[in-house]
């Protein structure tokens, strides 16, 4: 971090194994790709924090640091079920690491799936982290909402009957909201009755666009969003409320996914109040990203990312 700018990114790194492990490359020659492509592109884009996903190994994502110049610090929450998990690479030290992982109180236990099946935490803990940045204190976390990929009986990914379909559909839309919820009562704690003054950041692949329920939950009070007439005046909603950077993307780089050839922004960083007024940029990195569809082991061998980074720059010294 230099003079009054900090930059803060999020980019899920698709599987980020090592050779042989889960969903990772065959080979060390597409591994060492990957990493050189990934190093490429977050060296390019130059972030002081970046939130990070599909971690699926500790010690890949200390290989992909080792390709950075400088020190950088790493810090992962627990894996789910395939072993892939949230995380941060960071410039500055990071301290008070948590996971906030547990649904809130009154939505507890949720239905998974159609047989009653039920959860008391997320599927991926998030991961809060804290960073100095001379005499301002960022509250930060990376986020991994549910996939949006439907999975059904036996481990099929169509239905036999449109039944099926819909019970499906419901539960995950269900389990995702209790999920947004979780992230959303851990950013209560963070902001601490004051977003105004308290500097809180949650960065991540939300699995959904901004209007998205999900996504909406996370901002809290509405009445105020980037682009809207609410945004340049004061209101006592501020203090909780959480402000969606989508809306600063330039037109033409609002996506972070192409899924099935369409662009979607399912990426995203919100911030408190007390960085609204000095956001000097946001944007997404890389240009070559693949369509991708719903078969994720298509993917095992990519060399690439199939997502696009999002990076917000500020300018912490603006208005002081």
């Amino acid at each position: 971090m230099l003079g009054c700018m900090v930059t803060i990114g999020t980019w899920n790194l698709e599987n980020l194994f090592r050779p042989g492990e889960g969903s990772g490359p065959d080979s060390s020659t597409e591994y060492e790709k990957k990493l050189e492509s990934l190093a490429e592109t977050i060296t390019n884009l130059g972030p002081d924090v970046l939130a990070v996903q599909e971690v699926g190994d500790p010690a890949a994502l200390e290989d992909l640091a080792g390709k950075l110049q400088g020190t950088w610090r790493t810090a992962l929450a627990d894996p789910d079920g395939r072993g892939i998990c949230v995380g941060f690479l960071s410039q500055s030290a990071l301290s008070k690491v948590e996971e906030i992982a547990d649904f809130p109180e009154g939505l507890s236990p949720v239905q998974i799936n159609d047989k009653g099946e039920t959860i008391e935490q997320m599927g991926r803990p998030a991961l809060k982290v804290r960073v100095r940045k001379d005499a301002e204190m960022f509250d930060i976390v990376s986020v991994h909402l549910k996939s949006k990929l439907l999975s059904y009986p036996g481990g099929r990914f169509s239905p036999r009957g449109q039944h099926t379909r819909v019970n499906a559909l419901a539960t995950r839309s269900t389990h995702c909201i209790a999920e947004a919820a979780a992230v959303r009562s851990g950013v209560v704690d963070l902001l601490a009755g004051d977003g105004r003054e308290n500097i809180v950041i949650v960065a991540g692949d939300l699995n959904d666009e901004p209007q998205a329920a999900t996504t909406q939950i996370l901002l809290g009070p509405g009445g105020s969003e980037v682009g809207t007439t609410g945004y340049e005046r004061a209101d006592k909603g501020d203090a909780m409320r959480m402000w969606n950077l989508a809306g600063l993307i330039p037109e033409d780089r609002q996506f972070t996914r192409i899924y099935r050839g369409r662009g979607e922004l399912i990426d995203h960083i919100m911030v408190s109040h007390a960085l609204t007024t000095k956001v000097d940029s946001v944007t997404t990195g890389r240009e070559d990203i693949s369509s991708v569809d719903d078969s994720p082991s298509r993917r095992d061998a990519a060399e690439a990312s199939d997502h696009r980074p999002v990076v917000a720059t500020f300018n912490v010294c603006k208005g002081k």
